[in-house]
């Protein structure tokens, strides 16, 4: 995609959806959005999934999922890193220099911004709980935008509609 083009986050939404809607278990359909942005998006590293779960001592912790890019950290406590923050404040994180941000966490010392969404799965009584996040990291400083964020909310929203988050995310055969 070139660089000076605006990203067309309405059609990676619909895109994500498509991907997610029918997919056996969440983790193809998540290994395959991760893949299309990191085709699709400019200038950027790494882009992927970490899934909330708990970790050792019940404390609850981010674990990779799918993602593009270089390896990555497997696990991140809530309220570490950008990722952490973004999961102990229900809130997105736009980070314009990843070096600035108190307790930073560098999987690639290659990134300097940051890009964080919370996703969110529903059970059926209608409550909701952070499911894991959409993390997307550049190179760049100061690549992301409000337009950026406002994108990723609609792939987060298209996602969190449209794939089974609270299935496993494969459905192994069992002999």
């Amino acid at each position: 995609m070139n660089s000076t083009r605006a990203t067309d986050y309405g059609l990676l939404a619909q895109q994500a959806a498509s991907l997610a809607e029918g997919t056996p278990g969440w983790l193809p359909a998540f290994a395959n959005v991760a893949a299309l942005l990191g085709e699709a998006l400019p200038s950027i590293n790494w882009v992927g999934f970490y899934v909330a779960t708990n970790g050792p001592a019940g404390k609850q912790d981010l674990v990779l999922g799918p993602f593009w890019g270089r390896p990555a950290c497997v696990s991140i406590p809530y309220g570490a890193g950008v990722c952490g923050r973004a999961v102990e404040t229900n809130k997105p994180q736009l980070v314009p220099d990843v070096h600035a941000f108190p307790g930073h966490i560098a999987c690639d010392a290659a990134s300097r911004s940051e890009l964080v969404v919370p996703i969110h799965a529903t059970a059926a009584d209608g409550g909701t709980a952070i499911w894991g996040v959409l993390d997307c990291d550049s190179p760049i400083p100061a690549r992301f935008s409000a337009a950026d964020l406002e994108g990723f909310s609609r792939i987060v929203h298209a996602l969190e509609k449209s794939a089974d988050l609270l299935g496993p995310a494969v459905v192994p055969v069992r002999p």
